[in-house]
């Protein structure tokens, strides 16, 4: 893998995950005097490992019987279609 590809997808996940449920989730945990920071990183660090091993392996399956141009095309509609949910749910709440 050529290191354009490694920053492309670093970045991208990256910046997936900021501010999303996960880290938010992830603050709380850390905030709470009863867990110890170090055991709350290992634990979401192994957690976000399982679920991007899930993806990975899914998506090297799924690119055996559907071209990967179509996994593209729906998953940016899936993305379109929830951002346009959420500015939805924005717009209906202001006065």
């Amino acid at each position: 893998m050529d290191t354009k590809t490694l920053v492309a997808i670093f970045g991208t996940v990256f910046l997936a995950e900021l501010g999303d449920k996960t880290q938010l989730a992830t603050v709380l945990f850390a905030s709470n005097a009863a867990n110890r920071p170090l055991w709350v990183f290992v634990a979401a660090s192994a957690a976000l490992l399982a679920a991007t091993a899930i993806g990975v392996a899914a998506g090297s399956l799924l690119s055996n019987y559907v071209n990967t141009r179509y996994l593209s095309l729906l998953a940016g509609i899936g993305f379109i279609v929830i951002g346009a949910w959420t500015l939805w749910g924005a717009l209906r709440e202001l006065p």
